[in-house]
């Protein structure tokens, strides 16, 4: 039962977030914002989706249970969750799930931008961990850490790119 009201926390926190990013990009887009990284995002997307496909066909299918220690992974997942609300405040209007960046403004360089240049991806990898070994559901851990490393080989560099041809990056975060 646990697992099911925290599958359908998950998926309606990623719906809102989904929504919040769509209203986002509208304002941005309107006010002379570029996309970027268009070829890489439907795969992100697509490794998102297989997580929660993969997540569920293991904890169902191989009747797995909470891990002994999943009161330390929910007060893990709480604090990660804690930061994703820092970020997604800290950026306001500019946050989203795609890269787009309205040329000419000033990067945010406070909250968790102040310590780290990219929490969010941070915060995801750590997730995509986490929740599944809360559910000692240890394939898709491993194998969504290593499908998410490797779309942030692609996407860290482009969003980077992006962000010094059109802002003050270069000057503030290197």
């Amino acid at each position: 039962m646990f697992f099911i009201v925290f599958l359908i926390f998950l998926i309606t926190q990623r719906l809102v977030e989904l929504g919040i990013a769509k209203r986002n990009e509208h304002w941005m887009k309107k006010n002379g914002a570029i996309e970027y990284g268009q070829r890489h995002y439907k795969f992100m997307v697509l490794i998102h989706i297989v997580f929660f496909i993969s997540l569920i066909t293991e904890v169902l299918l191989f009747d797995k249970n909470l891990n002994h220690y999943w009161i330390g992974f929910i007060i893990l997942f709480g604090i990660v969750q804690i930061g994703r609300i820092w970020v997604i405040a800290t950026l306001g209007k500019f946050w989203n799930t795609k890269i787009i960046v309205l040329p000419g403004i000033k990067v945010v360089a406070k909250g968790p931008f102040k310590y780290v240049k990219h929490p969010n991806y941070i915060i995801v990898t750590i997730e995509l961990l986490v929740i599944p070994l809360m559910f000692n559901a240890y394939l898709t851990a491993a194998l969504f850490f290593i499908l998410n490393q490797l779309i942030l080989a692609i996407r860290i560099p482009a969003e980077e790119k992006a962000l010094k041809e059109n802002t003050d990056y270069t000057t503030r975060f290197e």
